[in-house]
This record gives structure tokens, C-alpha cells and sequence, in this order.
């Protein structure tokens, strides 16, 4: 039986996919999509109904990073002309904050760059999030690796969730990054997860990957099982490694099945379209949402995005609603 054999029935969502059907179905014809997006759908309408989920992003702390990501505008190797800081101020990120309680945003999400932290900066951090804590927003941090005393500091603090990405797959790991390995990712997102945060943990697509990694990463991600799943599609950032990468298999076609994979093997977890939605999905917002429930609006760390209103307008336009999450879900 061919997977397009399954898509054409009910699914079955306790069928585990194998690597060959997964493959499939990045390689699904075009021409048939439709079955695809269904079958996500269901699972989509199933577990998040007709919601999307907007994230608002704020950098607390920018460039200056001693990695070496091959698509990061912050690495060490990155020429990129970013402004950097150590510290976003205060004005900024509780304002971030108050925007996302003033609109009902689902989350806020802050990103520091770099790859370890002193606990003095933990700490003053962790004070920060107290703070916005008291409002009931959740909030979300990127921030690199953590020894397990800093983040009990950050869960103390009302810290709700981590975002900490595999990005690849463990083959293609050392191609975009030297600095530190994949098995140290895994072991990082292990600690978190029995300390007891929620975990964001995806990838991005189009930095030279094969479609097998893909497969890898996205089992990888099933292992995990992590509430939240960013998919981001490369941006290639001038001044970075993967500056000239080739985008043109990026298609609004290869995205969604991509996507599409996402949902089947993890259905109850948000599927996030994240950097380069704006991009490689304008015009098809109404696929998108059938597949994802989850979005960033107003940029993305060092890159611009689409405004709040906008994003609202879109989503309405495509026939679902923006998430209203109470302060006691």
C-alpha cells in the first residue's frame, strides 16, 4: 500500500511511519496536494481546532556569539551589519511584554545569543522574567545551553518553556556548525525536559540538506516529542556562510509537504511556520493555516517580519481565527 493509498482513507494516527513512506511523501506529487493538506488538517482541526497561535519575538541579547552557525547573522564568523548589545532595555522588552498581554498573544518568546552564561547573568535575567511573570504572560527563552542550576534559577522564575533546536539532522550537524555538537543539543533538551519546561525544539530547511535528513531531523523531533515545533525556511543573511546558498528548491510545495510530515508524525505538538512564512508562503495563507497553527508576527531576531494587524487581517482572511489564550490554560 502507497501512502497515497492511506491519505485517500481516514487517517490513522496510530500508524507509525517509516522512513520510506516519510520520504514519500516529501516526494509527493503536486498535482495531488490537496489529499495531503487534508489529512494534516484533520489532525490540525482535531488537536488545535481553527486557532493560530502568534508569538511575538524580542532579542535581549544580540551578536557577540561564540558559534559559529553557518546561518546565524550572530555567530562569530558572521560579517552581517547587525546591531549588537549585550542587554535589550528594560523600556523595550517590557514593552514587548505589554503588547503581547494588550493583544492576547499566545506567547512571548526571547532570544539571547550566545552558547553558555554566567549564573550572575542568569540571575538577572531570571529577575526580568519574574517580573513579566507577574501579568501571566508565557514565556518562551532561547538561550543557548544551561547547566542545570541556571535553569532550576529560570524555572523558579516562572520560566515556561525552552527553545533549544536540533536545526538539522545528526549527518548534516557538522556542516552548518563546529562549535558544539548535536549529541550535546540532545543531552541539553533530556535536562530540561526532567526538570520539567515545556520544550520548542524544530529545524530549518534549505541550508543544503538532503531530503533524508529532513526524514532524520523530523524523527528525531518524534523522540523528543516537543510541545512546540518551529519550522523555519532559510533566509540567506549576507555576511553569513550560507549567504549564496541556493533557495530555489524552496518552494511553497516542498514547505507545506514538509509541514504536512510535521503534523503526521506529531499531531498533538504546535506546528510552527516560522522564518521565511512571509516569504515562501504568501498567497497560500489558507494551506498554511490548514497545517500549522502557530506563527511568529513582527520579526525574527535580526530580520523584519510581518506587523501584528497585518497578521491578524491574514489569518482572518484565511478563515480561522488568532488565539486568545487565558491566563489559566
Amino acid at each position: 500500500m502507497t501512502i497515497t493509498d492511506y491519505l485517500t482513507k481516514d487517517w490513522d494516527e496510530s500508524k507509525t511511519l517509516t522512513r520510506e513512506e516519510c520520504l514519500q511523501i516529501l516526494n509527493f506529487p503536486d498535482n495531488q496536494l490537496d489529499l495531503l493538506i487534508e489529512a494534516a488538517f484533520k489532525l490540525r482541526t482535531k488537536y488545535k481546532g481553527n486557532r493560530v497561535n502568534i508569538q511575538l519575538l524580542t532579542n535581549v541579547r544580540s551578536g557577540n556569539c561564540t558559534q559559529n552557525c553557518a546561518y546565524c547573522a550572530q555567530s562569530r564568523d558572521s560579517q552581517a551589519p547587525i546591531e549588537k548589545y549585550k542587554s535589550v532595555s528594560d523600556d523595550k522588552l517590557y514593552g514587548d511584554n505589554n503588547l503581547v498581554d494588550e493583544f492576547h498573544l499566545s506567547r512571548h518568546c526571547i532570544g539571547l545569543s550566545g552558547m553558555g552564561f554566567t549564573d550572575k547573568e542568569i540571575e538577572e535575567l531570571a529577575e526580568r522574567i519574574a517580573h513579566m511573570k507577574k501579568s501571566g504572560t508565557h514565556i518562551c527563552c532561547s538561550i543557548g545551553f544551561l547547566t542545570e542550576h541556571q535553569a532550576r534559577i529560570l524555572k523558579a522564575a516562572g520560566l515556561d518553556r525552552i527553545n533549544h533546536n536540533l536545526n538539522t539532522s545528526r549527518r548534516f550537524y557538522p556542516e552548518i556548525c563546529s562549535t558544539h555538537t548535536y549529541e550535546r543539543r540532545i543531552q541539553n533538551i533530556r535536562m530540561l525536559q526532567s526538570i520539567g519546561f515545556e520544550i520548542c525544539c524544530g529545524g530549518i530547511i534549505g541550508m543544503g540538506e538532503s531530503k533524508e535528513d529532513v526524514v532524520d531531523m523530523l524523527f528525531d523531533l518524534v523522540a523528543i516529542h516537543p510541545e512546540s515545533v518551529p519550522i523555519n525556511f532559510l533566509l540567506p543573511v549576507k555576511g553569513t556562510r550560507l549567504a549564496n546558498r541556493d533557495i530555489s528548491g524552496l518552494t511553497f510545495e516542498y514547505g507545506i509537504k514538509i509541514l504536512c510530515l510535521a503534523r503526521l508524525l506529531l499531531p498533538k505538538s504546535d506546528i510552527r511556520c516560522a522564518a521565511g512564512r512571509e516569504i515562501y508562503f504568501k498567497g497560500h495563507e489558507k494551506e498554511l493555516f490548514k497545517v500549522a497553527d502557530s506563527i511568529f508576527a513582527s520579526g525574527y531576531l535580526t530580520e523584519g517580519g510581518q506587523s501584528l494587524e497585518a497578521t491578524f487581517r491574514q489569518i482572518e482572511n484565511a478563515g480561522f481565527t488568532w488565539a486568545i489564550e487565558s491566563k489559566d490554560e
